[in-house]
């Protein structure tokens, strides 16, 4: 093991330029998964079985098939139905469907973990269905997903890695680009390695905060 400290502190910089991508990608990815997971979650638990039935069958594909798989599909897939979009967009679309399966089952279980009686008092004092969902259920049902939406967004971190097989400057990419350049393998691993756990470190405390915190 070939480790240099002035390799290290010369390579910094192209490392730290892929990790501002890495986290840059993440926060897009997750953003996206947010909201078309909550939207997987309302049709998840809706009376409309056809609703229900695509959020179903969504979930179980996305979550049975390799994150390395979607993102390969859409960014080769998508050119061939005419939708040409470059490495980083295509990046953000997988990763955001993906993160959208996992969201979406943490929103559902945040949503029925919230008594039944709280939609029965609302629509009895005259709310409609969705604006109790929307007043009443949902604002209780976010302060219990916070935690493992934190837990998902480190777990989206890391699979980041994965674009580096369609082109994506991330933090991995530059790593190996570096190993190629310096003929150092440890180096510019145990580099990308440490800003992954400045991340990711962080994240899985406040998690653990937050689950502390908003404990029933």
């Amino acid at each position: 093991m070939d480790f240099r400290w002035e390799l290290l502190v010369t390579i910094f910089p192209i490392l730290w330029s892929g990790f501002l991508t890495t986290l840059g990608l993440t926060l897009s990815s997750l953003l996206v998964g947010l909201v078309f997971g909550l939207i997987l979650a309302l049709m998840k638990i809706s009376t409309n079985w056809i609703l229900k039935g695509i959020s179903i069958a969504y979930i179980e594909l996305i979550r049975g098939t390799p994150a390395l798989m979607q993102i390969m599909l859409v960014y080769f897939g998508l050119p061939a139905l005419g939708l040409n979009i470059d490495r980083l967009t295509a990046a953000v679309v997988a990763l955001g469907l993906n993160s959208a399966a996992y969201s979406g089952e943490i929103f559902r279980a945040g949503i029925e973990s919230i008594d039944r009686g709280q939609m029965e008092a609302a629509r009895a004092i005259g709310m409609t269905g969705s604006m109790a969902m929307r007043l009443i259920v949902l604002p209780q049902a976010f302060r219990v997903v916070i935690p493992p939406l934190v837990n998902e967004f480190v777990a989206l971190l890391k699979d980041t890695s994965l674009v580096s097989v369609i082109g994506v400057a991330d933090l991995m990419l530059r790593s190996r680009n570096m190993i190629s350049y310096t003929a150092n393998v440890f180096t510019p691993l145990l580099g990308a390695s440490i800003l992954y756990l400045l991340a990711t470190i962080p994240g899985s405390q406040l998690s653990a905060y937050l689950e502390r915190r908003f404990k029933f």
